[in-house]
């Protein structure tokens, strides 16, 4: 059975593997200098759904594939930030569409190691948005409820096209009730490579990263590798990488990465990928 979706429009965020690509030129395994904040996180109970956006998905991670209807606008964000991933790592190859964004993200995960492959979509993101523009809304927008409240609004209008249907709801914070988390449903990247591994690095790890050390806001993403759900938390710092959940859950049966079902995909930090 196929569940079809008609997304929304774009922002810039995260990543996904198994096609052949041109490379132009041997990348340097060359690490780059990332900054990042990581302390335990608070308790993410409670959750109350707020507002929900206008996507109906089947959640049965193995009997169903989403079938999503990418309009021209998203058609140019993912084209976007899949270019800027294929000129960070210099990697290139000939596909269009969210299948050339899965593509990137795979040559990037078999061909460093763990913690360049965060570094790297670090960059990535960094060159997607230009710091004038993450500067300047790090300055208007400190942290506060109203911007933790804004920073959710604004990714369930504009990153469907990347994470899939998502909605707004509630979470206490601090003792009062905010609209500070997005429910991704379904996400669309973890859906598209069925691998935990990527999930993590090229997700989970640098979003959380770069949201903090761009516009200043603690940012924790809870994936639930059960469902394919994920909670983005805004104004929640993360837990350390060795205490983080996501780090200890085995990959998918069909890991279109590692096509076997461990924890190989789950690198720990030091790791390399063979």
């Amino acid at each position: 059975m196929e569940t079809i979706i008609f997304p929304t429009s774009p922002m810039i965020g995260f990543l996904p593997v198994n096609q052949p690509m041109t490379r132009c030129f041997q990348p340097k395994h060359k690490r780059f200098a990332v900054v990042s904040v990581l302390t335990p996180s608070t308790s993410t109970n409670n959750l109350k759904t707020e507002a929900t956006s206008s996507y109906n998905i089947n959640i049965d991670t193995t009997t169903s594939k989403t079938v999503y209807k990418d309009t021209w606008f998203d058609q140019v964000a993912i084209d976007y930030l899949s270019k800027a991933v294929q000129d960070t790592t210099g990697m290139k190859n000939e596909k269009s569409g969210y299948e050339s964004l899965v593509i990137a993200a795979g040559a990037v995960f078999r061909n460093f190691d763990p913690i360049q492959q965060r570094q790297l979509v670090v960059k990535a993101l960094q060159s997607a948005i230009p710091r004038p523009i993450s500067f300047l809304i790090k300055t208007m927008l400190p942290p506060s409820k109203f911007s933790r409240e804004y920073f959710a609004t604004f990714t369930t209008i504009f990153f469907p096209w990347l994470v899939g249907s998502c909605e707004v709801i509630e979470s206490e914070f601090e003792g009062r009730i905010e609209r500070n988390v997005v429910h991704v449903k379904k996400c669309r990247f973890l859906e598209s490579t069925n691998c935990a591994g990527m999930c993590t690095n090229l997700c989970k790890i640098p979003s959380q990263e770069f949201i903090k050390s761009s516009f200043g806001v603690p940012f924790n993403m809870v994936p639930n590798y059960e469902d394919m759900s994920c909670d983005m938390i805004f104004g929640q710092n993360p837990p350390t990488l060795q205490d983080d959940p996501a780090f200890k859950q085995p990959c998918y049966k069909l890991c279109n990465v590692k096509h076997k079902h461990d924890t190989s995909c789950v690198s720990k930090p030091s790791e390399y990928i063979d």
